[in-house]
């Protein structure tokens, strides 16, 4: 791609990559630290400067930290939060050059060969990202060589630049873990007296082969740009958001639907490239009075196909007043998730989709969360063998797994008379009375004792099914602890 031209690599390692993003969200004066969870204690991640001026360090317990400075602030870490951001840092660094790559997980790597002449050359380029990034509050350590693993050295052990065609001079001088290595390589090679790269680059290869492998060997020879290591860009994340400018402002709502037609059958084919399915979906209606309209659509599950998409926005799209006209339309995917190609079957794939529409359509108007479904729990306790999940966010169980008929209404347990362990002939329940005719039973049920429940304090029950000569089918139970008799449940 450069035939003849010098390859120059800029590494960025931005240090304390955590706690900047910490404190921009939410500035801190004096010692601050982002924990991690890791062998049963609270560590220290990330550290600010005033931090380390203290005397802490990564690892250290929290307990420790707070022992040395009263003062620290902490909060906890957020790995995922710093992946998004340091991806955010990559995509802004492709305004130096095309070719950016992440470089563990808090640095990125760029191949800035043939680009350094746009920005007045190598050092007002590397000055104008100091200053940019040192603005927005961001530590930042600037490595640039010939190489991937010569700038990184250089940006982790001795913030500089590398000549070209003086890679070896530059790197002779730093320790050999600048070499990208283990610690279980570079304590051996520090006692046998190869202490830096130049040590290291003068002896003899084969015994080091031999001693500890090529991995040793090709990590100082990427350095010394002897084998080829490449910088592979990340490809952006796919957009799923899609725009319509009109020619004429449009009030009607045949027109804003006939527009939203048009966006959803591009954005779903961008859904359906993607083996994706939205599930919140935000449509933003710009009136000609510069003013927007947003109307959001929640699905209950993952949807990609247009037909059964758009009835779905009739009804709030009748609703947004388009004052003098809508001018430009916008359709965003703001949820998405993974929806792969599968097998249509004519067996229940439909009666599914149409269930999935019907709680669209119900959670348009009252929420999703508020339409809920019973769920199957592990647990023989009857108040506790049950689940309540919202339905667009769960799959429906698989039944409950009991050996006996459980009643399909279920109330707290209500005293009925009788104190033998058979159920009683004739009882009263509900100003009602009644005489047994049949009974089925005794399910014996011990309590969960390793969990707190008031109910449950009497200890085991032993459950029957009784029938009554009045036509009710009751659920009791019977508590030989405490001799009584209660009624639970009645079945259908």
């Amino acid at each position: 791609m450069f035939d003849g031209m010098e390859r120059r690599i800029v590494s960025l390692w931005f240090p304390r990559l955590a706690s900047d993003r910490a404190l921009r969200a939410r500035p801190a004066d004096g010692p601050f630290a982002l924990t991690l969870a890791q062998d049963n204690a609270d560590r220290l991640h990330c550290l600010n400067p005033q931090a380390e001026a203290a005397g802490l360090y990564r690892g250290m317990t929290l307990a420790d930290a707070r022992a040395f400075c009263p003062g620290l602030q902490s909060r906890p870490a957020d790995p995922v939060g710093d992946r998004r951001f340091l991806q955010m840092l990559r995509r802004w660094a492709t305004r130096y050059c095309p070719w950016v790559g992440l470089e563990g997980e808090d640095g990125l790597v760029l191949d800035i060969t043939g680009a350094a002449h746009l920005f007045g050359g190598e050092a007002m380029m590397l000055a104008d990202m100091r200053h940019r990034l040192g603005r927005a509050g961001i530590a930042l350590r600037i490595g640039l060589a010939d190489t991937r693993g010569a700038a990184w050295a250089l940006a982790h052990y001795h913030e500089g630049q590398a000549a070209p065609g003086q890679t070896l001079a530059a790197l002779a001088r730093l320790p050999v873990a600048a070499l990208r290595l283990e610690e279980r390589t570079v304590i051996p090679l520090q006692r046998l007296g190869l202490r830096t790269v130049g040590d290291l680059a003068g002896a003899a290869r084969a015994p080091l082969a031999r001693r500890f492998g090529p991995g040793l060997l090709l990590r100082l020879d990427q350095a010394l740009g002897r084998q080829p290591e490449e910088v592979s860009p990340l490809a952006d994340p796919p957009h799923y958001g899609v725009r319509l400018t009109l020619p004429e402002p449009v009030g009607l709502t045949a027109d804003v639907m006939a527009g939203t037609a048009r966006l959803l059958d591009r954005l779903c084919a961008t859904l359906a490239a993607q083996q994706a399915g939205a599930r919140v979906l935000q449509l933003t209606l710009r009136r000609v009075d510069r003013d927007s309209r947003q109307v959001e659509l929640r699905l209950a599950r993952p949807l990609r196909d247009p037909a059964r998409i758009l009835p779905l926005f009739q009804r709030a799209v009748a609703e947004v007043d388009a004052g003098f006209g809508i001018d430009q339309m916008r359709l965003a995917a703001m949820v998405v998730e993974s929806l792969p190609a599968r097998q249509l079957s004519h067996v229940g794939s439909r009666r599914g989709d149409r269930l999935a529409d019907l709680i669209t359509r119900i959670g348009t108007r009252i929420g999703l969360e508020n339409i809920r479904r019973f769920l199957p729990a592990d647990s023989h306790i009857p108040e506790r063998a049950f689940l309540v999940a919202p339905a667009a966010f769960s799959e429906p169980g698989t039944g409950w797994a009991s050996p006996r008929p459980r009643p399909l209404l279920l109330f707290p347990p209500e005293p009925v008379t009788g104190r033998e362990s058979r159920p009683p002939r004739q009882f009263r329940w509900r100003g009602e009375t009644l005489a047994t005719a049949r009974a089925t039973g005794p399910e014996r049920i011990a309590p969960e004792w390793w969990l707190e429940d008031e109910g449950w304090r009497s200890g085991l029950r032993d459950y029957w099914l009784v029938e009554t000569r009045q036509g009710r089918r009751l659920w009791l139970f019977f508590t030989p602890q405490r001799p009584g008799w209660f009624v639970q449940g009645e079945f259908a």
